[in-house]
């Protein structure tokens, strides 16, 4: 069925498709819409399941993760302060290695206070051991929230999928929502067992030291092997719903002798300043990631030879972007700009001019100020 919905509503209509069982409430916006929409979903006997009102976001988050653990499918969604209010909880959730589903508005950090979007929340995640999805548009937020249950089960890690607070969250566009019937066939029910089996087992204990070093190396070792089941689980979307969201996606790459590095919303104002200078002969494309955990490493094949600027809604204090950072560890000829940070607006035109001064060779590596 083919619907008019903001990024919001996408989120709350693929937990209800997946048949999630507990729900964990806190409102902060962006987000509140999402667990609006389900309280109603869930009052008007619509979505079948556990609605959990919380008195902050780390009860939100430490609720979802008992009922992860017990076995039910489960779901919880955050933005901003109310993720680093969380962020005990997020460690708890990634060591323990419990699949759930978190979406994150991304949302700037105050002070001053600011409700409009950057990278930054959501990127403190990075090395914690969630999968971490961001999307373009509303279609894909949807479709990231709905692989994003399988992925987590399969793989025992959580995943968390983020999209650009009001670009995405409060925007109306065009969504293709499969049916009932084609989401239960792609994300069965999920079994009740845990990670660990049918064992007796303890979740947050005191465990000698040794234990600690061998939990995390082996969620390095899963993290490593997530880029096959991300790629394995897109493609079994796509069989149904005709649409592929795997790790990263190339735009008018193929021919391509400068390539543009980013993620999120403005990747679409992005392919625009990339169609025009296309127009007047410059060869310019797109690798738009969809994950940066796992972060896909075989983007060092597809950028090899290519002059490659990556753009940052988000930094490291005196050192650059977070994804600038991480290419320049595996992908060579890297330069990096900050931009929209604080929810300042990057559109096509101021786009279109910094995309001509790194072809040119005239753009500094700095914070790029409308």
């Amino acid at each position: 069925m083919r619907t008019i919905m903001t990024g919001n509503q996408a989120v709350a209509e693929a937990v209800k498709l997946a048949k999630t069982e507990v729900i964990a409430a806190y409102p902060i916006t962006p987000q509140t819409v999402i667990v609006e929409k389900l309280a109603e979903m869930v009052d008007s006997g619509e979505l079948d399941a556990e609605f959990i009102r919380v008195e902050s976001e780390h009860s939100a988050l430490a609720s979802v993760y008992g009922s992860a653990v017990a076995g039910k499918r489960s779901f919880t969604a955050t933005s901003s302060h109310g993720l680093l209010y969380m962020y005990e909880m997020v460690w708890w959730v990634a060591n323990a290695r419990v699949p759930l589903v978190m979406s994150v508005v991304t949302r700037t950090i105050g002070p001053p206070w600011n409700i409009h979007t950057d990278h930054t929340d959501i990127l403190t995640m990075r090395d914690s051991g969630w999968i971490i999805s961001m999307a373009e548009n509303v279609q894909e937020a949807f479709d990231l929230t709905i692989q994003g249950f399988k992925i987590c089960e399969e793989l025992s890690l959580p995943f968390t999928a983020g999209m650009d607070a009001f670009q995405l969250s409060h925007t109306s566009e065009v969504v293709d929502l499969p049916d009932q019937e084609t989401v239960d066939e792609f994300l069965p029910e999920r079994k009740q067992s845990y990670v660990f089996g049918d064992e007796d087992f303890t979740v947050g204990s005191i465990g000698p030291n040794e234990y600690t070093f061998k939990l995390r190396k082996d969620t390095f070792e899963t993290m490593l092997k997530a880029e096959k089941v991300v790629e394995k689980v897109s493609r079994e979307y796509e069989e149904l719903t005709g649409r592929n969201c795997g790790l990263f996606e190339e735009y008018k790459l193929d021919d391509a002798e400068y390539a543009i590095v980013m993620m999120g919303a403005w990747s679409g104002d992005a392919k625009d300043a990339i169609d025009e200078l296309r127009r007047e002969g410059i060869p310019i494309g797109l690798l738009k990631l969809r994950y940066v955990r796992p972060m896909p490493r075989k983007i060092k094949r597809v950028l090899e030879g290519k002059e490659v600027l990556v753009l940052d809604r988000d930094c490291s204090m005196g050192v650059g972007g977070i994804l600038g950072l991480e290419l320049k560890s595996f992908v060579d000829n890297v330069s990096n700009v900050i931009a929209g940070v604080g929810g300042v607006d990057v559109g096509v035109e101021e786009l279109v001019k910094m995309f001509s001064l790194f072809v040119e060779g005239k753009l500094e590596e700095t914070w790029w100020f409308v």
